[in-house]
C-alpha cells in the first residue's frame, strides 16, 4: 500500500530542492563560470570583497563586514600576484560571453568592466612601478585611518576585533617591507624628499600612546557602548594601549629603520622617467588616469593653453577691483590678496570651527538652489570634518570619503586645517562645490545608490570622470549664479581652475620633460597664487601619483564638450537636468564610453520629440 504524502513531506521536499539548487548556484558563482553574465559581474565584486577585509570595512558592506572585521588584507608579494592573475582570468571569462547576445544594459556593463580589467592587464610590466609608502598614502597612514573612520565600535565583538587588528600590524608591516625590498632591488626608490615626509609622519605617530589616534578613537567610542560595564571598558582600553605600545609602535619602528637605510640610496630626481622603462610607464599612467590616448606632449600643450586663457580672466577681475600691477606675477598678486585680513579666519581652534561652520553654510545654500539643474539627489547626507591632525601635514587641502554601503555613514568632506590661513574665504565656495555639492558628494553618493546595476558600477573606478565632474561642478555653480555679485568668489573659482590647468603642465613637466621638483614648484607658485608650502605639498603629490593630477582638467573639458554637443544637436529641446541625469545615472565610466552614453541620450531625445 502506497504511503500518503502529507503537506509537511511536500514542503520539506520543496525546500530541499530549493536548497540544492541554491547550493549549486552558489558553487557555480564562486568556483566556476556563472551561467548568467549578471552573476559574473557580481562574482567579480564579491570575490574582491571576500579577499579584502579592509575594502569590506571601508565600504561598510553588510554581513561580509562581520565575517572579516578582525582581519587585515594580505599584501604579500605572492598574494598580490595571485590577485593579479585572478583578474586576468576574470577578463578571459568576461570575453567568453557572447557580446551580441547581451542586452543593451549588459553591453554597457561589459564595456566598462572590460575597459577596467584590460587597463590593469596592460600594467603587468609595471607591476612594481610604484611607491607603496609615500606621504599621500600607504599602510602607515591608511591603517590608522581605516580603524578611526570605518571600523565600527558597536559592541564587545567589534572592540575585540579592533584589538585583533592592532595585533596584526607587525605582520602587515613585514609584508610591506618585503614589497619595498623587491622594488629596491629593481631600482624603484622614492625621492629623498618623499622619504623625509614619510619619516616625519611615522616618527610623529609613535609618540605618547594615549594621545595616539588609535587609542583616543577607541576610548571615545567604547565609552558609548551601553552594554559594557565600566570594568569591561577599562580592560579593553588597557588591551588597546598594550597593543599600540608593543605591536603597533614596534611595526612602525621597524619600517622607520628600513626607510632610514633606504634613504642613503635615494636621489632627488622627481620624475618617473628615472625608473626602468620610465617613459612607457608614464604614458601608461596617463592613459589609465585620463582614460584617453593623449600623449604627454599633447597634455602639456593643453595645459599651457588653458593657463593662458584663465590667467587673462583672472587679471580682468583683478584690474576691475583695483589690483592690477604689471610689475608682479599673477601668483604674487593673488598671494598678497590671500593675506588681507578681511579674507582670513583666525589661525586658532576657534578659527578652525568657523571654517567648518562656513563650509556647512555654503553647502546648505547651494543645496537649496539646484532644482533647475538636477532632478536627482543622493539619499546620503554630507558632513564636514577636519582632516585628522596626524596626517594633515602631507594631505591635500581637502578630500571626500564616500558613504558606507550599509547606510551607517554618509559622505564626509574633509578640510585640511593645519593652517587656517590657507582656507582663504574667497576660495571656500569653490572647494565646497568641488568636494561636496554638486561635486563629489552628488556624483559618488548617487553612484553608490544606483539600483539595477552590477555592484562594480556603484564604485568609482575612473579618475577622469570622477574628478572631471567635480571640476565641472565648480563652473556649473558659476553658471547657475552662485557667484553673482561676488567678484572675489569668482576669482577663487578661476584660481581653482588655474590650479587644475597648471597641473597638466607640471605633471607632464616632471615626468616627461624631466623638470626638477623646484622648477615645478616655481611654475605653480607664479601662476596660482598659492603659497610655497601649499604648492610643495601638491608637487610632491604629483611626484608619487604620476598622471593622476591630469585627470581633473581632461575630464572637465570632455564633459563640457559633450554638453555643448548636446546643446547644438538638441537646440531648445536641451534640458540641463536630463543631461545631468545621463551623466550621473550611469556612474563613473571611461570618457569614450561617456561620449557613447551622451550620444544615445541625444538620439533618444530627438526620437521622442
Amino acid at each position: 500500500m502506497k504511503k500518503k504524502r502529507t503537506w509537511k513531506f511536500w514542503t520539506s521536499r520543496t525546500l530541499l530542492i530549493i536548497l540544492v539548487f541554491g547550493l549549486l548556484w552558489l558553487v557555480n558563482l564562486i568556483w566556476f563560470r556563472p551561467f548568467n553574465i549578471n552573476h559574473f559581474y557580481d562574482k567579480v565584486f564579491v570575490e574582491l570583497a571576500l579577499d579584502s577585509p579592509e575594502l569590506t570595512t571601508s565600504m561598510g558592506i553588510p554581513v561580509i563586514y562581520d565575517w572579516s572585521k578582525d582581519e587585515l588584507d594580505d599584501i604579500s608579494d605572492a598574494k598580490q600576484w595571485e590577485t593579479f592573475n585572478k583578474m586576468k582570468e576574470d577578463y578571459k571569462t568576461l570575453q567568453s560571453y557572447n557580446f551580441e547576445n547581451q542586452s543593451e544594459a549588459n553591453q554597457l556593463n561589459t564595456k566598462i568592466l572590460g575597459f577596467y580589467l584590460e587597463g590593469l592587464m596592460e600594467g603587468e610590466r609595471f607591476f612594481y612601478h610604484d611607491y607603496p609608502v609615500n606621504q599621500m598614502g600607504g599602510e602607515q597612514s591608511s591603517l590608522p585611518s581605516l580603524l578611526e573612520n570605518s571600523h565600527k565600535l558597536r559592541d564587545k565583538s567589534d572592540a575585540e576585533a579592533y584589538i585583533t587588528r592592532l595585533s596584526l600590524f607587525d605582520t602587515k608591516f613585514d609584508q610591506l617591507i618585503e614589497n619595498l625590498k623587491l622594488r629596491e632591488d629593481k631600482g624603484i626608490i622614492p625621492p629623498k624628499f618623499v622619504m623625509d615626509r614619510v619619516l616625519d609622519e611615522m616618527n610623529g605617530f609613535i609618540g605618547e600612546t594615549k594621545s595616539n589616534i588609535l587609542y583616543s578613537n577607541f576610548k571615545t567610542k567604547i565609552e558609548k557602548i551601553e552594554e559594557l560595564s565600566q570594568e569591561e571598558k577599562d580592560t579593553l582600553k588597557k588591551q588597546v594601549e598594550q597593543e599600540i605600545e608593543t605591536t603597533v609602535f614596534g611595526a612602525y619602528k621597524k619600517l622607520i629603520t628600513y626607510f632610514e637605510a633606504l634613504k642613503k640610496k635615494a636621489t632627488t630626481d622627481a620624475g618617473v622617467w628615472k625608473l626602468p622603462d620610465g617613459d612607457a610607464f608614464y604614458r601608461y599612467q596617463l592613459k589609465q588616469r585620463t582614460t584617453t590616448d593623449l600623449d604627454p606632449e599633447e597634455v602639456h600643450q593643453i595645459g599651457v593653453s588653458e593657463v593662458a586663457r584663465i590667467k587673462g580672466e583672472m587679471l580682468e577681475i583683478l584690474s576691475a577691483e583695483g589690483y592690477a600691477d604689471s610689475t608682479k606675477t599673477l601668483g604674487a598678486i593673488v598671494q598678497e590678496l590671500n593675506k588681507e585680513e578681511r579674507f582670513l579666519f583666525p589661525n586658532t581652534d576657534e578659527g578652525r570651527q568657523m571654517v567648518l561652520d562656513e563650509y556647512d553654510r555654503i553647502l546648505s545654500e547651494i543645496s537649496a538652489g539646484l532644482d533647475d539643474a538636477f532632478d536627482i539627489r543622493p539619499k546620503a547626507g554630507l558632513e564636514v570634518k577636519r582632516v585628522p591632525e596626524f596626517k594633515e601635514e602631507g594631505s591635500a587641502g581637502a578630500y571626500y570619503n564616500r558613504p558606507a554601503m550599509d547606510g551607517s555613514r554618509g559622505g564626509v568632506f574633509y578640510a585640511n586645517l593645519r593652517n587656517v590661513h590657507e582656507s582663504v574665504k574667497f576660495g571656500m565656495k569653490t572647494l565646497a562645490y568641488h568636494e561636496g555639492i554638486p561635486g563629489h558628494h552628488f556624483q559618488i553618493a548617487i553612484q553608490s545608490e544606483l539600483e539595477g546595476v552590477p555592484i562594480f558600477r556603484t564604485i568609482g573606478l575612473f579618475t577622469s570622470y570622477i574628478e572631471g565632474w567635480a571640476l565641472y561642478s565648480e563652473q556649473l555653480a558659476w553658471e547657475l549664479g552662485f557667484y553673482e555679485n561676488d567678484p572675489f568668489g569668482n576669482l577663487g573659482r578661476l584660481q581653482a581652475e588655474m590650479f587644475r590647468a597648471v597641473r597638466l603642465v607640471v605633471d607632464t613637466g616632471i615626468h616627461h620633460k624631466k623638470w626638477t621638483r623646484e622648477q615645478a614648484i616655481d611654475y605653480m607658485v607664479q601662476n596660482t597664487g598659492m603659497t610655497t608650502t601649499e604648492v610643495t605639498t601638491e608637487i610632491e603629490r604629483y611626484i608619487v601619483w604620476p598622471g593622476q593630477a591630469c585627470a581633473y582638467k581632461i575630464g572637465m573639458l570632455k564633459i563640457l564638450e559633450l554638453r555643448e554637443k548636446a546643446k547644438q544637436k538638441l537646440g531648445d529641446r536641451f534640458d540641463l537636468r536630463e543631461f545631468h541625469n545621463a551623466v550621473l545615472k550611469n556612474g563613473a565610466v571611461p570618457l569614450d564610453i561617456l561620449e557613447e552614453i551622451i550620444d544615445a541620450y541625444i538620439d533618444r531625445t530627438l526620437a521622442n520629440n
